[in-house]
């Protein structure tokens, strides 16, 4: 299974072509929480998010004959952008089949990097389907978004880097939808501090991630309906057995305080994060009094909002 030694390897891959990205705090949240925070912002990574990570390292993996074939993915948006602009740097076709309901600004990106973009049903089985097609009828080879051990290991270099900056910690809270984050994130932070806890945080409107923590078995997510559009996903083979192994908890949290840690983020801390990447500070300040005087890492995975709307208003000023 994969282990530390992968995300260090990894790390030592990608790093010359990853942005390093800042570890950022903030007074008012260490008062509101009782913690001493450490916010590790893959907002600011190339794509504005994680997915980069994992792309990267996956694509520079792949054999000579794998890369003429081209790779295909399917995506709601971040991990589509990376895959594309992975492959557009190491010379490789891409392919990306995305639900049509995916934020316009993650599709026009996807594309600006130069991936072909296909669109589809906003299901699951919609998603696979397509791409199933595709590999069939043109030989592409498959970059799956999170159930892969070379993009789990990509996505574990953001908490190696964290914990490099800060030292020990005493938990690390990242969001999970497909998990590849949360389980690179734990594979990191238990490799390199093995006494720190580690918390999966997601919507309750999403909470398949919980359901299969308690269960003990994949439970799929059908058509959750959340404003975290990056984390509707279901858990996977591979990601599953790892969340199980080194997870301390699962936390869920309403779209009401994903909303309001979005808007902390952005009003204190200036940050722009989507919805997804504002779930790990939601879920801890749900469980901020039993972590109370601990040294807390957050990954913040992504900033790609689209602010279409917003703006559109502000157009008829001169």
């Amino acid at each position: 299974m994969i282990g530390l030694k992968d995300v260090q390897n990894a790390y030592e891959r990608i790093r010359q072509v990853v942005v390093h990205t800042p570890v950022m705090t903030s007074s008012t949240i260490d008062r509101m929480t009782g913690c001493k925070v450490y916010f590790k912002c893959e907002n600011f990574q190339r794509v504005g998010a994680f997915k980069f990570r994992g792309a990267y390292n996956c694509v520079s993996l792949l054999s000579s004959e794998e890369r003429r074939r081209g790779v295909i993915t399917h995506s709601s948006g971040n991990h589509a952008q990376a895959l594309a602009l992975a492959a557009s740097m190491l010379g490789v076709k891409a392919v990306v089949v995305m639900p049509n309901t995916s934020p316009k600004v993650k599709v026009d990106a996807t594309r600006s990097y130069g991936a072909e973009v296909v669109l589809c049903q906003p299901t699951l089985e919609s998603r696979e389907a397509t791409t199933k097609d595709l590999i069939e009828r043109n030989g592409y080879v498959l970059v799956h978004p999170y159930n892969d051990e070379r993009i789990i290991a990509g996505a574990g270099t953001a908490a190696m880097e964290l914990i490099m900056e800060t030292g020990d910690l005493d938990c690390v809270l990242a969001p999970v939808g497909g998990g590849g984050l949360i389980s690179g994130t734990a594979i990191a932070t238990k490799g390199l501090c093995p006494e720190a806890q580690v918390f999966a945080v997601e919507p309750e409107s999403a909470d398949d991630a919980y359901r299969s923590f308690k269960q003990g078995k994949i439970v799929p997510s059908v058509n959750p309906s959340t404003i975290a559009d990056g984390l509707r996903t279901s858990l996977g083979t591979v990601t599953f057995p790892i969340i199980q192994r080194l997870v301390d908890e699962v936390v869920t949290v309403t779209e009401a305080a994903i909303v309001e840690s979005m808007r902390l983020l952005w009003e204190r801390m200036k940050l722009v994060v989507e919805p997804s990447g504002a779930v790990a500070l939601a879920g801890l300040l749900k469980i901020s009094d039993a972590l109370e005087g601990n040294r807390v890492g957050v990954i913040i995975s992504g900033g790609n909002v689209d602010l279409t709307r917003f703006f559109d208003q502000y157009s008829g000023i001169a």
